[in-house]
């Protein structure tokens, strides 16, 4: 029995695991200072935490360790650093999203216990049992698991870096990436990790590892994810990998296809309105290498149509955002395809019994590839014999390795909690994998292939069309600040386009938003409706259009102040609203891109309107890597 399979998680422990938030990692070991690097590296994973911020430097010739960490942001570390000396050339850098131990300095990573510097993404789920079997209480001066980590690490080493973590690592139970700098080794990083997410790259400078490739594309053109339970060797001129017997390991490198400059935010205040405006060309991008000669090819992918037309049932795991874009795909599915299809919360999906076979295709779908509740349930499905397709932005994540196949979205980094390009470009994938669904199950012949494909061409123009008034939309999100309550209503199409914008809305203005199938106001939900209580409607639909428009007029008959987000060729016979912005029209499935934009910028601009931080909104980070 391996390491990993004698100390990983088993399901019975599933009913211990907490929902954490991922930290953002980076480590350099090179030619060149290394300070203002890993800070403006922290500064690019920092939508992974933002509480508290540290890093570790150390001397080559010296051996002198200089420790600086912070609550707070990067900024704020950046502050506490202005005034070092910055000559060290190896260290290592966190921001944090706080888990074990409250916000504070003090619980700030690295962690320093005796000859140990220690970074750690994840959670260590027997923290509690091991500081009493080690005896550690004294030791301890934070309320983390990772001081924990670095104290057994510390009670391990004797010289040996290898030997120290293997022993270790056969302690911890949980998700971890660990990241090591011994002070007797000045020259070295070490990294090992399970299930949480390291990446690593070299070039003429140095090498550097980080906890998502956004963070390397500055420095390299190539990258290597680094294997589970590979003891990985960060020196200043090679990448040295060990499996847990000490034999050498190789790992594929992957290109870096990915405008990763630190460009930053260019001309926009926030990087979700530039993520917003990048919309049209990442929807271009998706669709590029999958259309050929006028016709959708998945070649490219390596997705076999064998396994789009065997398929019985389609079932989609995915959380939040991504499981909103599963339900436009299972619209889409249902009415073009005619089959049953499936969307699940992936956290839900082991638990709730479901109904997987080989008959099956699962669907994964996740911007980073590395959520783990999608992951787990990704897993569980293939044990049943389920073939899967992953939809997912980051090459080489974890997802990505564990599904048959996988589609990569072309959305480039996204640094914004909020997601938008990565949602729409989730979006593009779908509606061409259920094209090349309906095509070799027969049911599109060439005609009816080229007009969807027609349609759908048309998305990014489209959307660009409502980018481009994006000045109205603000005006109409000036007249929503005040709320403390909105509403979304739609049917169909409408109301799963909803369910996106409304998450959009409170995950960044804070304001209560709720998204319900319109026709199931009068089953209780229009007890909440009270004088000018903010009503946001899609009307989009051809064949729902006037129950739609009987459900406005219901809110507004209660006071409701209505916002209608229509197709441009609808009538809606001279009804006052509070505002109307009339979307682009297309044939009415494809309405979920210019409504989805619109919805997006509705919610940036009621954040940015009310000072709120759009990118890093309380509570809330962008990657969950532990159930």
């Amino acid at each position: 029995m391996t390491v990993k399979e004698r100390y990983f998680i088993s399901q019975k422990d599933c009913h211990k695991r907490e929902e954490i938030i991922m930290c953002g990692i980076v480590g350099y070991n090179g030619k060149n200072s290394v300070t203002d690097l890993l800070l403006d590296s922290l500064e690019l994973l920092e939508y992974r935490g933002y509480d508290s911020a540290g890093l570790a430097t150390m001397n080559a010739n010296t051996g002198k360790v200089k420790l600086r960490k912070c609550a707070g942001r990067v900024k704020d570390l950046r502050k506490i650093c202005a005034k070092d000396k910055k000559i060290s050339t190896c260290g290592i850098g966190h921001t944090r999203w706080a888990t074990h131990g409250g916000v504070s300095d003090l619980n700030a990573h690295p962690h320093r216990v005796g000859d140990v510097l220690l970074v750690h993404n994840g959670i260590v789920e027997n923290y509690e049992e091991l500081k009493d079997h080690f005896m550690l209480h004294k030791d301890l001066k934070s309320q983390t698991d990772t001081e924990v980590v670095a104290a057994v690490l510390n009670r391990f080493y004797q010289g040996d870096p290898h030997e120290a973590i293997r022993k270790t690592v056969k302690y911890l139970k949980g998700t971890f990436a660990l990241v090591i700098m011994f002070t007797d080794q000045p020259d070295v990083i070490y990294a090992i990790r399970n299930v949480s997410p390291i990446v690593a790259a070299y070039n003429d400078n140095g090498t550097m590892l980080a906890s998502d490739v956004v963070a390397l594309g500055a420095t390299a053109d190539k990258y290597m994810v680094v294997p589970e339970y590979v003891i990985m060797e960060l020196h200043k001129d090679e990448i040295k990998l060990f499996d847990l017997n000490d034999k050498p390991v190789e790992a594929d490198m992957i290109d870096i296809d990915w405008d990763t400059t630190r460009g930053g935010k260019g001309k926009y205040p926030f990087y979700m309105e530039k993520e917003i405006m990048e919309q049209p060309d990442a929807l271009r991008a998706t669709m590029q290498s999958r259309v050929v000669n006028g016709k959708i090819d998945l070649s490219a992918d390596g997705v076999p149509d064998e396994i789009l037309k065997d398929c019985e049932r389609v079932c989609v795991v995915a959380c939040g955002t991504a499981m909103h874009a599963g339900l436009v795909a299972k619209a889409l599915v249902q009415s073009k395809l005619g089959m049953h299809m499936n969307v699940e919360y992936a956290s839900e999906f082991m638990y709730s019994d479901p109904v997987i076979d080989e008959k099956t295709l699962v669907l994964a779908i996740s911007q980073s590839g590395e959520t783990i509740d999608t992951l787990e349930a990704l897993k569980y499905a293939r044990k049943k014999g389920a073939k899967s397709v992953a939809v997912i932005n980051v090459k080489g994540s974890s997802i990505a390795r564990e599904s048959d196949y996988v589609m990569y979205t072309v959305a480039g980094p996204e640094i914004a909690v909020a997601s938008t390009k990565a949602y729409t470009t989730q979006l593009m994938a779908l509606f061409l994998l259920v094209g090349r669904m309906a095509k070799v199950r027969g049911i599109f012949d060439d005609a009816t292939e080229k007009a969807y494909l027609d349609s759908l061409t048309k998305a990014p123009d489209k959307m660009q069309e409502v980018l481009d008034q994006k000045h109205d939309i603000h005006k109409i999100a000036r007249e929503m600040l005040d709320a403390k309550d909105a509403f979304m209503i739609g049917r169909g199409l409408d109301y799963s386009i909803l369910l996106e914008g409304a998450l959009k809305l409170k995950e960044i203005s804070y304001i209560h938003t709720e998204a319900y199938a319109s026709g199931e106001l009068k089953h209780g939900t229009i007890a909440l409706i009270t004088e000018n209580t903010p009503v946001v409607a899609t009307v989009t639909q051809s064949k729902l259009k006037e129950k739609e428009l009987s459900n406005i007029r219901e809110v507004q008959s209660r006071g409701a102040s209505v916002v209608v987000f229509v197709k441009e060729d609808f009538d809606l016979a001279d009804a006052e609203y509070a505002d109307v912005f009339e979307l682009p029209a297309m044939e009415d499935e494809f309405m979920v891109f210019p409504a989805s934009a619109a919805l997006q910028l509705l919610a940036y601009y009621v954040s940015m309107d009310k000072g709120l931080d759009v990118d890093k909104p309380r509570n809330l980070a962008k990657v969950v890597t532990v159930e």
